[in-house]
């Protein structure tokens, strides 16, 4: 598969998130069900950052495998140690630049800073993502290639819900306002696809893995609390397991389908 045609699928599979997106443009909903939608979100957060560290563990787990069986275990240190600095970095960046924000935002700021904030920490992911797409296609695993952006394309469908659904109390957020969300959040599995299909480097995926969880564990914490302001523990516990089984049922019937 060449150039043109993996840049071409890469984007496809990062522009899916805006099927998602819709979603913060509900109105009129009751506290239970706001409640409910920030839960299933956080559901849906939550599995993502199991599956990002998955993926990120992943290679250490090999590389550690190696070393067993009489390697260097250069690989490894490097790669745990990217991962430490990378997940630290992810977290702790995203909260300074929130809390900056936060001193001079009120009302429905505070959710747009949210839905902004998930977008960051899932472009991460989908630039790792669009990575795996890119190097595949370079290798000639096409037929790889090609499994990697269905699935991917079926993920960013769920992330663009998980991007939205904060919105969904306030004030509506423009299209343009929700666009923008979707390019940050979408754009960089374009842009993985790009540099993947360039140079292999299992470490810059690994990188950009552990930012991504970084930044996606701060934003399941601030979904959270949003959640636990409605007051709703039972609504809000029950939307939670929904979204995360919807995850793991998602990622499981890919798998089943041999993507």
């Amino acid at each position: 598969m060449g150039f043109a045609q993996t840049v071409l699928l890469a984007a496809f599979a990062g522009g899916t998130i805006y099927l998602g997106l819709p979603v913060g443009r509900l109105r009129n909903l009751t506290p239970n069900m706001q409640a409910m939608l920030t839960a299933a979100a956080g559901g849906v957060i939550l599995f993502l950052i199991y599956d990002v560290l998955s993926q990120a563990i992943e290679p250490m787990t090999s590389a550690l495998g190696a070393a067993r069986r009489g390697a260097s275990p250069g690989d490894f240190a490097i790669d745990a140690v990217v991962l430490a600095i990378s997940v630290a970095l992810g977290l702790l960046s995203v909260t300074y630049v929130t809390t900056r924000l936060r001193a001079r935002a009120h009302g429905p700021s505070l959710t747009r800073q949210l839905a902004l904030g998930t977008a960051i920490g899932l472009g991460l992911h989908n630039f790792s993502e669009g990575l795996a797409i890119g190097q595949s296609s370079a290798t000639g695993a096409t037929s790889l290639a090609l499994i990697l952006v269905i699935g991917f394309a079926l993920h960013n469908t769920t992330e663009g819900f998980g991007i939205a659904a904060p919105l969904a109390s306030g004030e509506a957020p423009s299209w343009r306002f929700l666009g923008f969300l979707g390019v940050i959040g979408g754009g960089p599995t374009f842009l993985g696809g790009v540099v993947g299909y360039a140079f292999v480097s299992p470490v810059i995926s690994i990188a950009f893995l552990g930012l991504a969880a970084g930044a996606l564990v701060f934003v399941f914490n601030e979904m959270m609390a949003v959640v636990r302001r409605f007051s709703l523990p039972m609504s809000a516990s029950t939307a939670l397991l929904i979204g995360l089984l919807a995850g793991f049922g998602t990622d499981f019937l890919l798998t089943a389908a041999g993507v």
